[in-house]
């Protein structure tokens, strides 16, 4: 029975998030299991076709979600995360973009038996890696800043240029083929290309420019950018196939780096609807492919082909374009190992091998074949393999939890200690010098500076936190820090400390219904928490057991201790909160603030009568 139009769509976005969920849920690379799912659905047990159901409108549909990607993707290229980085990422954008393509032409014709010229548009292409491939792997793997920025810029500027030098290529052979030659068609497609940057760059400037003004009402934002991103993309490659990635490109750099106030207002929504499309788009190419294809991409000359490129082409290309730029032995050898290929290659690829079967390039029907097996076999090994050897070389940040505290005070320094002492990454922020003297003097890791300012966004590293505290003397402060970072962060893991009483307790009822979780089941404030510190409460771990259950520990705990959080065997960490559901079991770690020992207590006495 054929399927309607309407479920084959239901069944791809089913499909889509099942696969990311399953991917967050059991820390696997969502790319791959994303490929397997839409192999299962198409060509494996035959459910559906896309290609098939959405006819005319499959080429269009794949083009336009791509360009929202890579749209999306360089709205976070802001030039001020390249201290420090600009000469790899540009050595790799563009002497490593033409090692890789001469090394992957010269692997196309000795590998896999391509003629020079089909090998030649073939190892241009083939240089992309792309944000639909490289931005999921990110977002599940804990890398260090360095790797992961040269990897994320390297994706998306990189994506453009590959299919940039796929059509220059390509135009050259024609030049050199025809009889009757005429440089008027390689002009075309410079002045195309120059044309795309420059009219990506004019609609970033006059989108921000009205953005800025008020010419576009807030609830009209989001879906104006799309319209843009959209013209932007089909006007340059109506002229020359391929220079519409160039534009939106351009257009999302010009966006990021114009320092416009609403930016960050519509960048979390186009952030949900890339990962909607990517999740879409690698089921619908996945379900596309026939069974003919994905068993010739077990013959010998593709498996060759494929293993050279891996083991070859990237390492070789990274190592010789980097020399000199100051990266470790370490960030090249992840970097160089690094490049899983996605959709630009798949879409590209297939518009390729069909424009050079027309002019008379037989040997390029294998190119559909050739690119889903370098695509799927780069997809499997760099997504499973980026986490441990990322571990192995010491550039993961994975490991225990980590905390971001909001606000410094002996409450906070004492509860940072407790993290540190459980082997969980913390670092206690403020913008007060003198509040800073307790993390100081405790001798807990701190960064000086506004949590909520552009300039702590590029200097302060948040990649190792998963969870953020706001602990400061103010009501509405706490819960803006909440609101501000709960997208990145999520509802889950942001929690907010009641200060007590502060110069803003009117607004206590409103603020109290926005921002994070409040941490504590208990009603206690941060003042009282402080007060507690002052009279030598402590911080204690105990561990659940059968014979010592949780049950036990409740009753048997003093009524002025505060449960604060309790760690899995796992290394998972909960906090207690008003609404919070998961309990604790056997195995499980509690660490809660408890009251001085009646030792303790005595030698606190007298001291306060020799004092008094």
């Amino acid at each position: 029975m054929e399927l309607s139009l309407l479920f084959v769509i239901m069944l791809i976005g089913f499909l889509g998030i099942l696969s990311q969920w399953l991917a967050w849920k059991y820390s696997l690379p969502a790319i791959v299991i994303m490929s397997i799912s839409g192999l299962l659905i198409g060509p494996v047990f035959g459910i559906m076709n896309p290609e098939e159901s959405f006819g005319a409108l499959y080429d269009p549909i794949i083009s336009i979600a791509v360009a929202i990607i890579l749209f999306e993707g360089s709205l976070n290229l802001n030039v001020k995360e390249l201290r420090g980085l600009g000469k790899p990422i540009f050595r790799i954008a563009t002497v490593g973009a033409c090692i890789a393509w001469i090394l992957g032409s010269l692997t196309a014709h000795y590998m896999a038996g391509l003629s020079w010229e089909v090998a030649f548009v073939i190892g241009g292409l083939f240089i992309v890696t792309g944000p639909t491939v490289i931005m999921p792997l990110l977002r599940q793997s804990k890398l260090k800043p360095r790797p992961a920025k040269i990897l994320k810029w390297e994706g998306i500027i990189v994506d453009p240029i590959g299919v940039l030098l796929a059509v220059f290529a390509f135009e050259i052979i024609t030049y050199f083929t025809i009889s009757d030659k005429n440089g008027s068609t390689l002009l075309l497609f410079f002045l195309a290309s120059a044309f795309a940057a420059f009219f990506g760059w004019f609609c970033g400037r006059v989108i921000g420019w009205m953005f800025e003004i008020g010419y576009i009402p807030e609830f009209l934002k989001s879906p104006a950018v799309f319209a843009v991103v959209i013209f932007c993309f089909t006007l340059p490659d109506e002229m020359v196939h391929g220079t519409g990635l160039l534009s939106v490109t351009a257009m999302g750099m010009t966006l990021a780096n114009i320092g416009i106030s609403s930016l960050n207002d519509f960048r979390h929504f186009k952030e949900n609807v890339s990962i909607l499309l990517i999740s879409a788009i690698f089921i619908m190419l996945a379900a596309s492919l026939k069974m003919e294809i994905i068993m010739q991409i077990f013959s010998l000359n593709i498996l060759s082909y494929v293993l050279f490129m891996m083991f070859l082409v990237r390492p070789l290309s990274i190592f010789l374009s980097t020399i000199g730029t100051g990266l470790s032995l370490q960030e090249k050898t992840l970097v160089g190992w690094i490049a899983p290929r996605g959709i630009v290659a798949l879409t590209v690829s297939s518009y390729f091998a069909t424009i050079l079967e027309e002019a008379g390039f037989k040997d390029a029907a294998i190119l559909t074949t050739l690119t889903f097996g370098l695509v799927f076999f780069t997809v499997v090994a760099h997504g499973f393999s980026l986490g441990p050897l990322a571990k192995k070389l010491n550039l993961s940040l994975e490991g225990r939890p980590g905390i971001l505290i909001v606000g410094s005070n002996p409450f906070t320094v004492e509860l940072a200690k407790s993290f540190i002492k459980s082997g969980s990454p913390v670092l206690i922020v403020d913008s007060s010098w003198e509040n800073l003297r307790y993390a100081r003097t405790g001798g807990v890791p701190f960064y000086h500076g506004e949590i909520l300012s552009e300039q702590t966004e590029y200097n302060l590293d948040t990649i190792p936190y998963d969870f953020i505290i706001a602990a400061t003397n103010y009501h509405s402060y706490n819960s803006l820090v909440c609101t501000t970072f709960m997208p990145e962060y999520g509802r889950t893991n942001v929690f907010k400390v009641d200060p007590g009483e502060d110069e803003n307790k009117n607004n206590k009822d409103i603020v109290d219904r926005v921002g994070g979780r409040s941490l504590c089941k208990e009603d206690v404030s941060l003042d009282k928490l402080n007060e507690r510190i002052a009279n030598g409460y402590v911080f204690r771990q105990t561990t659940l057991s059968d014979r010592f259950t949780y049950e036990d520990y409740k009753e048997e705990k003093d009524a002025e201790s505060v449960f604060l959080y309790f760690i899995k065997p796992t290394g998972q960490m909960y906090f207690y909160a008003e609404d919070m559901r998961v309990r604790p079991n056997k195995g499980d770690i509690i660490i809660s603030l408890t009251p001085p020992s009646k030792e303790i207590k005595k030698i606190q006495k007298k001291l306060e009568q020799k004092l008094g």
